[in-house]
């Protein structure tokens, strides 16, 4: 109960409802960050393998931009680490500030790369609908790590004025207390990185994935015609399965969008609130702030549970190693290793 107490005394512990007392609230800080970041790390691990031992997923041009997102949220796990050993070991106060620009910095940057890549994914997804002709000339391989160097680059620079004593890049649930005292939001920045990221962002995916779902509508009413008009066409099958991978591989990817946009929605809205100066609630931030955080696992949840290939992959790589450790386990059991025979002196 002592090292309890301990934590609790040096950590900044931003939940500050009346009926609980402080050490429970560390220990609810502790546990959410604990556990997200276990998830994080694991799930995108999975992801990751995954896209390595499954060549059918690296058919679609968008599994570069998924494993960049998985690379990112699994960065996210890591640098969790930070406030997580910090909850575990009671901070002692030294760099504090560089500690917590950094990680500050870190986060939002990786964010950052992730919903441009969801961005770019939407806009791969329209030419792929809307350009099936010359998808292959517009859309290379070469360009395509371009693309991806290039967002890297772009989430690197947009946060870098943050260093520079020009507001904070948005990271907010300050576990550490220098962020959560000293370092305070900008409405000035915050309109920044709203206008360069958030917003752009935003109105790409809704401009494609409308077009999108437009387009496949009006390709089904098409077929449904043709087949009300031509009962026994052979055409119209293969016309229908033609276009319906592509409608399903971009719900797919319009759900892994849509869950995104729900657990940063009330982070992107406290952020603006509070560089306004209209609210300053150290719960709030905390919460909306985690609970952006935890959408790095979910990406992992929603493209398992969605895509058939992936969910193939899974289990074969899940019965690889299966196979894997009971082959060498009956190979300890055929071929068991010799005891050592006892001499006079240890009888």
């Amino acid at each position: 109960s002592s090292s309890v107490m301990n934590i609790s005394e040096h950590l900044s512990c931003p939940l500050g409802f009346g009926h609980y007392n402080a050490v429970d609230i560390c220990i609810l800080e502790t546990v959410v960050i604990v556990l997200l970041t276990f998830l994080i790390i694991a799930g995108n691990l999975t992801v990751i393998f995954v896209f390595h031992c499954a060549p059918l997923l690296h058919h679609y041009t968008t599994s570069y931009f998924i494993q960049t997102m998985a690379y990112a949220d699994l960065f996210v796990g890591v640098s969790c680490l930070v406030p997580t050993l910090s909850l575990l070991h009671y901070s002692t106060g030294v760099h504090e500030s560089l500690t917590c620009q950094v990680f500050g910095y870190i986060i939002s940057v990786l964010k950052s790369v992730s919903m441009a890549c969801l961005a770019c994914i939407s806009v791969d997804r329209y030419l792929a609908i809307t350009k099936p002709l010359s998808y292959n000339q517009l859309v290379t391989p070469c360009r395509l790590r371009i693309c991806i160097s290039l967002i890297w680059i772009y989430s690197c620079l947009i946060f870098l004025p943050s260093f520079f004593g020009w507001g904070k890049p948005g990271y907010h649930g300050d576990i550490f207390e220098w962020c959560a005292t000293s370092w305070l939001t900008n409405a000035y920045f915050t309109g920044f990185i709203v206008c360069l990221l958030y917003a752009p962002a935003a109105f790409v995916i809704c401009f494609t994935y409308f077009h999108i779902f437009k387009i496949c509508r009006q390709h089904t009413k098409e077929i449904s015609d043709r087949r009300a008009r031509f009962p026994n066409h052979e055409g119209d099958a293969a016309g229908e399965t033609g276009h319906s991978p592509d409608r399903r591989y971009a719900m797919v990817l319009f759900r892994i969008t849509s869950v995104f946009y729900v657990l940063w929605l009330p982070y992107i809205i406290y952020f603006l609130l509070e560089s306004s100066r209209v609210l300053d609630n150290p719960a709030l931030s905390f919460l909306t702030t985690w609970l952006a955080i935890s959408n790095s696992f979910c990406n992992c949840v929603i493209y398992s549970l969605s895509n058939s290939v992936f969910r193939l992959g899974l289990r074969r790589l899940s019965e690889t190693i299966c196979s894997s450790c009971m082959c060498s386990k009956d190979r300890d059991v055929r071929d068991p290793k010799p005891r050592k025979r006892a001499n006079s002196c240890s009888i």
